[in-house]
């Protein structure tokens, strides 16, 4: 009888009595039966409940307070990689012997023509702006990755070009008032200082054009040997400074110029990086270089070209394949 009356307790049927006053209270033994009763029906239906998985996360780069909730994401279903899906033309503009591109942070391209004029198109290939240099010369490189400024160097002249995002020019520099020799490449260091490839004396040097000195001196001539290197790109990306030579490879080295390692990629013109990934053009398609992991991986051109395909720009949305007619702006 009294386990009866416990379980009807517990589940609700017997009731309890209205209190005759204001000021009588229920007795203590009573007050525990009826939180001990309570948890019991929720444990009760807790295991009648299916099971519910975790669907978010913190996020690992999460450096949230710790006075605020840390951001969170939702757990993918299928975390395996995917690949690359298939490329989508989305337009086609016609240039003249297009010559050194390059991307900035923005997606905008940046690309030369014959007269070695700069043009500026939007990340799906509208054209933006155009700049013209007032003398003649020959484009070397041309470098946008920096935020607000595009460098172009011309080698003929040697001659640094400093552009703003709207191809306005900021200022140029003539690299002959600071030492005799030919510079071969350059590239735009984040500090605004510029990394210069001497060939006269194989040396690569750092010029801070603020103080008029160089600030960091690398012989190369230990590290070449006696092969004779044909170097055509320098930039320097994540902390590291990429050396493309033509017939050796790319030279790796950190930021004061000192000589980590040699990738073993011969035949190249340029580079291009994305996220933590180096890619470079050949054959059979764009290949790709994990920086740290050394994973590779390979994504094929989308279509049989007819003519030449001279350098392809990966962006983040949008690829660009340049060839001897203009280039072809595709969507991935």
């Amino acid at each position: 009888m009294a386990n009866t009356m416990a379980l009807n307790w517990r589940c609700g049927i017997l009731k309890p009595k209205k209190l005759k006053a204001k000021s009588e209270k229920w007795p203590s033994h009573k007050v525990g039966q009826l939180t001990t009763g309570l948890l019991g029906i929720a444990a009760s239906f807790a295991l009648l409940l299916p099971a519910q998985a975790q669907t978010t996360a913190p996020a690992a780069g999460s450096v949230a307070p710790a006075a605020q909730a840390s951001p969170v994401v939702t757990v993918p279903t299928d975390t395996k990689p995917t690949t690359p899906g298939t490329w989508q033309l989305v337009r086609t503009v016609a240039l003249a012997k297009p010559g050194p591109a390059s991307l900035d942070r923005r997606g905008n391209l940046y690309v030369t023509d014959s007269q070695n004029n700069v043009h500026q198109y939007g990340p799906d290939g509208q054209a933006l702006n155009v700049y013209s240099p007032p003398l003649p010369g020959h484009t070397a490189q041309l470098e946008a990755w920096n935020t607000t400024k595009i460098l172009v160097f011309y080698d003929d002249r040697q001659e640094l070009v400093l552009l703003d995002r709207f191809l306005a020019p900021i200022s140029k520099l003539s690299l002959l008032d600071y030492f005799d020799g030919m510079v071969r490449t350059a590239t735009l260091a984040p500090d605004d200082r510029y990394w210069l490839l001497n060939e006269s004396d194989l040396t690569l040097r750092q010029l801070d054009a603020t103080s008029g000195r160089f600030t960091i001196t690398t012989p190369l001539d230990l590290l070449i040997g006696r092969s004779r290197p044909d170097f055509r790109f320098l930039r320097e990306y994540q902390n590291n400074l990429y050396l493309v030579d033509n017939k050796n490879g790319v030279y790796v080295l950190d930021n004061l110029g000192n000589y980590r390692k040699k990738l073993p990629f011969p035949g190249l013109t340029t580079l291009g990086f994305r996220g933590d990934e180096l890619y470079y053009l050949a054959a059979d398609g764009v290949h790709f270089f994990h920086l740290y992991t050394l994973a590779e991986r390979r994504l094929a051109l989308p279509v049989a070209q007819p003519i030449e395909v001279r350098q392809v720009l990966v962006g983040e949305q949008y690829a660009y394949v340049l060839t001897a007619t203009g280039l072809q702006v595709y969507r991935l």
